[in-house]
């Protein structure tokens, strides 16, 4: 004698799903929709901090290659015009070696004596990206305040002033 189950599987061709499973039909797609939100704010945070991560790697690139720059003769009449000058290149080879993502950087180049007592004159490069008014990535609520308002770098190079004229 058959009973009423199955009869079910033999009239259907497939098993009868338990009860327990038929209670459960949404549970998935709910449990998505409750995970989906955390997941993509560790994802988008991760991507947020590795471009920013590429953009400080790019001004520090930039701000090297200025400080080289600086070493190259430039022309001049004084001591003075020589650094001011070797400080304009520097800028400019800067913001060349500057990529797109940070191609908004301000340079601020910068001449100074290099110690007390001390003969040799400094050029600094200080290379800054206003990542508050430029972002690279939009930002999300609640992971704005941990960005940073602005991404600096800078590099230094020393020039004996037997060799800046």
């Amino acid at each position: 004698m058959s009973t009423p189950a199955s009869r079910s599987v033999i009239d259907s061709g497939r098993p009868a799903r338990p009860v327990r499973a038929r209670r459960q039909t949404g549970s998935t797609a709910i449990e998505f929709a409750l995970i989906f939100p955390l997941f993509f704010v560790i994802v988008y945070s991760i991507v947020t901090f590795s471009l920013l991560m590429v953009a400080q790697q790019n001004l520090t690139l930039a701000a090297e290659e200025g400080a080289r720059a600086a070493l190259n003769w430039q022309s001049n009449s004084s001591l003075q015009s020589a650094l001011t000058n070797r400080a304009a290149a520097a800028c400019v080879a800067a913001k060349a070696a500057a990529s797109s993502l940070v191609a908004s950087a301000s340079c601020t180049p910068t001449s100074s004596a290099c110690g007390p007592g001390n003969d040799m004159r400094c050029v600094n490069v200080v290379m800054s990206y206003d990542y508050r008014s430029n972002p690279i990535l939009p930002a999300i609520p609640f992971l704005n305040f941990t960005l940073p308002a602005t991404l600096t770098s800078s590099a230094t190079v020393q020039l004996n002033p037997e060799n800046i004229q």
